[in-house]
């Protein structure tokens, strides 16, 4: 096949890759409108999960991808003067985006895969002798965008302000600050991402993000304002912007895109030209890469190919309707913070785990607390012989 990759990022690149390492013939080319190493963003995070399949998939990318990672097993918590760590909140891994970016544009060059920087390709019509399209060319995709009609491409705007920053200080857990000020809460989510460099998402209503003037504040004042509200978690450690610190910082509202069809004749979406899912739950990058992974599969299995997309569709929508549904129950609980915050620390950071589930977001904070805590009580309290039996599937 003669295939192009539009879009040089987790899913186009890592698609090259497995389609090429499986059938050398293949003609695979990647398209990336952007300079090489001009990526955006800090540090992505990915979990146990997804790096074995990885191993499966592709086991060198995946050991190259490990060896350049940093790994937590505990997440840590601050509101005001109040702190609390929590150990059962799961190990995960973080990679700078640019670092993973290179590692698998490197393995698919390679294999023999062409990858053509500064290219820009907006009509799949400049792709005429190409037997297959893919567009994994983001959230604003323009492949998709010409033909949204067909697609069927929604896109919800959520109600928050937010902000991708990094921070000089190497966390070595995963940290939550919740804080507030005079114009209401804001909060950030903070993550490792190299051994010197850590991510920080920085996010507040649109009240308390006009409230302190960083609808109208230069980037540089920004983050100053940030590292006092933030100094408890950064423990004197400097917040670093994106863009001209003269300039204003880039807040941004999210975007959820969801597409009635993923396909039309030979074009197919990938990544967050399909899809996208609030960064709260941090699965964006897991999806483009799974995405990635089910289309090779699905061609793999053979021709024709409608009949390969339709079955790529079928999977990958499967994948995503679940991470789409707690990712938007995960969103309002943000939206919706001052609910819980009058909770004890405990409580609240209990909820906030529970959050991608939708009783969490009808009961009243207590009561869902203190019935989430009966149910597991009752739950310690049944003989281990019969929560074995229980388990067993019913024949």
């Amino acid at each position: 096949m003669k295939i192009a990759c539009v879009g040089g990022g987790p899913a186009g690149l890592y698609f090259s890759i497995l389609m090429k390492g499986v059938a050398p013939s293949h003609d695979v080319t990647v398209y990336e409108r952007n300079p090489a190493g001009s990526t955006y963003g800090w540090g992505v995070t990915y979990s146990e999960s997804l790096l074995r399949s990885l191993h499966a998939t592709d086991p060198e990318s995946a050991r190259a991808i490990l060896d350049s990672s940093v790994r937590w097993d505990r997440w840590d918590y601050f509101r005001g003067p109040r702190t609390m760590s929590d150990p059962e909140g799961g190990e995960g891994f973080g990679i700078g985006r640019q670092r993973l970016l290179d590692l698998l544009a490197e393995r698919a060059r390679g294999l023999g895969v062409r990858i053509a920087y500064e290219r820009e390709i907006a009509d799949e019509r400049e792709l005429a002798d190409a037997d297959l399209v893919v567009a994994g060319d983001g959230a604003g995709s323009r492949m998709r965008e010409r033909h949204a009609v067909h697609f069927g491409t929604e896109v919800g705007v959520g109600r928050n302000s937010y902000v991708w920053l990094g921070s000089a200080r190497a966390f070595d857990s995963f940290v939550f600050s919740f804080e507030e000020t005079e114009h209401g809460w804001i909060w950030c989510y903070g993550y490792p991402y190299s051994p010197d460099r850590s991510t920080c998402v920085v996010e507040c209503a649109p009240e308390t993000w006009k409230g302190l003037g960083f609808d109208r504040a230069r980037e540089a004042d920004t983050l100053v304002r940030l590292e006092k509200i933030f100094a408890g978690m950064l423990d004197g450690h400097p917040l670093l912007g994106q863009g001209d610190a003269q300039g204003s910082a880039r807040w941004l509202n999210f975007r959820t895109v969801s597409n009635r069809t993923w396909r039309r004749g030979n074009l197919v979406l990938a990544g967050d030209a399909a899809h996208t899912t609030h960064y709260s739950i941090g699965a964006g990058t897991t999806l483009a890469l799974r995405d990635a992974a089910l289309l090779a599969a699905a061609l793999l299995q053979g021709p024709p190919l409608p009949v390969a997309l339709a079955r790529y569709e079928r999977q990958a929508r499967s994948a995503v309707r679940s991470a789409q549904r707690s990712a938007r129950y995960s969103s309002q609980w943000y939206e919706n913070l001052p609910r819980y915050t009058d909770l004890p620390l405990p409580q609240m950071v209990l909820l906030s785990k529970l959050r991608g589930y939708r009783l969490v977001h009808h009961l009243p904070p207590k009561l869902c607390y203190f019935t989430h805590q009966a149910a597991a009580n009752t739950v310690g309290r049944i003989p281990r012989a019969m929560r074995r039996k229980a388990a067993r599937p019913i024949s």
